[in-house]
């Protein structure tokens, strides 16, 4: 290869994409989602939907009926959730505003495919109560 080439290929690596958008700040985040219901879509079919609530609170549900409370909070350029049934274990995405809505990529380092806002609800989610058994 000649030696030109290679310092275009070294520079094209360690330059960030000039087409990429910004990881929402967490400031910027908190204005887009407060009050509102997103739901989200991956792969063209519907995923989940997510209720932002005040004190950073949230309620997310797969579109199952079935619903868990938590809160998020900012952590680097990422924003982290943390839900009832897994206090533990984060769950931290890198949100983007696109001019179709947000584009969330889940950190684990698995390049899964991104949610993307689908729809924005001014419904309050519909969350069943405890199952109860026999």
């Amino acid at each position: 290869m000649k030696p030109i080439f290679l310092s275009l290929v070294a520079i094209a690596i360690s330059t960030p994409c000039a087409f990429a958008e910004p990881a929402m700040s967490a400031q910027d985040f908190e204005t887009y989602t407060l009050g509102k219901t997103l739901i989200f879509g991956r792969n063209g079919q519907a995923y989940g939907a997510e209720q932002y609530l005040q004190n950073r609170s949230v309620v997310w549900s797969f579109l199952d009926g079935q619903c868990k409370e938590g809160y998020w909070y900012p952590e680097g350029d990422n924003i982290c959730f943390i839900y009832e049934d897994n206090p533990d274990s984060p769950q931290c995405w890198s949100f983007e505003q696109s001019a179709r809505g947000l584009i969330a990529q889940f950190q684990d380092g698995s390049m899964s495919e991104p949610l993307y806002e689908a729809q924005d609800s001014s419904e309050d989610m519909v969350c069943l109560g405890p199952e109860t058994g026999v």
